[in-house]
């Protein structure tokens, strides 16, 4: 089993910026892919950021490229995503993912563990 423990989201300005965090623990051995996902009332859950665990390789969202840039921490076990130039229709849920298995990143459904959320509310 993995655990995953978002914090950093909030209320902030359009145009500004937020970085949200995600520590993992458990057997983080077995990730492949982290990833961030968001989700707003009555919508399904939106893929906006992978990163490889291993590796360098990440992945955004057309809505996303050029303004979230996603990271990770290895020693700490902790991936990041560093949100700038942020919108309202940023506003929603955010949730770290991880997989242990395949290399397609995109589908909420592909994840096997999932963090708790944290709010991310844009004000215009």
């Amino acid at each position: 089993q993995v655990q995953l423990v978002e914090s950093g989201g909030g209320l902030v300005q359009a145009g500004g910026s937020l970085r949200l965090s995600c520590a993992a623990s458990g057997r983080t051995g077995d990730v492949y892919t982290m990833a961030w996902f968001r989700q707003t009332p009555g919508k399904e859950r939106e893929f906006v950021a992978a990163i490889r665990w291993a590796g360098i390789t990440t992945y955004y969202a057309d809505s996303v490229k050029g303004r979230f840039t996603i990271s990770r921490d290895n020693p700490k076990n902790t991936v990041y995503v560093q949100m700038n130039s942020l919108k309202p229709e940023d506003t929603a849920v955010y949730y770290c993912a991880a997989k242990s298995r395949g290399s397609a990143y995109d589908a909420s459904w592909m994840y096997d563990y999932w963090g708790q959320g944290t709010q991310v509310t844009v004000s215009s």
